[in-house]
């Protein structure tokens, strides 16, 4: 505690600075994830192959992604954004797929027999019936890339994982804390706040099936 209350300029700083790559990462992987869930659910050959390579590509060590990037992106933020898209990629794509799969037929059927075409039907039936599984995913996703995010001290990027980095560098214990705690206190405030808005997600489709 003597350390957060000496240091709270920079642990500011660094907090914000893993919180950008934590939005920014997510945010991205979102636009390409629930896209790929959709293109799945809807052609079925695909799945597959795809869902095997982001098995693949999830098993990576996160600080061997890194080093492979860096020849294209260098030592910077970038390289770690791109690592934390491709890391959550598996989470969000299965989940997307799996609320789509789970979206009773019967209500399908139904939103085509009133003259819906099959655009209308993904955003206004399918997708907010899949809502809370896609949601439980991208929960899973924000608390992983808060976690992974740490590494990106390795490569400059910045975030809370410096201090565990100098940490250990330096044995300097309180730092380590420091940052093992604020990591964590931001991963537990992130799964919070999205696992209450799944609550009342999944409330609302309970009553919609209803």
């Amino acid at each position: 505690m003597p350390y957060f209350f000496s240091n709270g300029p920079r642990l500011a700083e660094l907090f914000g600075q893993h919180l950008y790559l934590t939005l920014v990462s997510l945010g991205l992987a979102l636009l390409i994830g629930l896209p790929l869930g959709v293109l799945l659910h809807r052609t079925p050959p695909l799945r597959g192959p795809l869902l095997g390579l982001f098995s693949v590509l999830y098993t990576v060590p996160s600080l061997s992604l890194l080093v492979l990037l860096i020849p294209f992106t260098g030592l910077s933020a970038t390289t770690a954004i791109i690592a934390l898209v491709i890391y959550a990629q598996l989470v969000l794509v299965r989940n997307t797929l799996a609320g789509l799969d789970g979206v009773d037929r019967a209500i399908v059927e139904a939103a085509k027999g009133m003259g819906m075409s099959s655009w209308q039907r993904l955003g206004r039936v399918e997708l907010p019936l899949a809502a809370p599984v896609i949601l439980a995913g991208v929960r899973v996703a924000a608390v992983s890339t808060v976690g992974i995010a740490a590494i990106a001290a390795f490569i400059n990027a910045g975030g809370l994982g410096v201090l565990l980095f100098e940490g250990v560098r330096t044995s300097n214990y309180d730092k380590i804390v420091a940052g093992a705690v604020a990591i964590s206190l931001l991963a537990i405030a992130i799964n919070w706040g999205l696992r209450a808005v799944e609550r009342r997600l999944e409330v609302r489709v309970q009553g919609t099936n209803a």
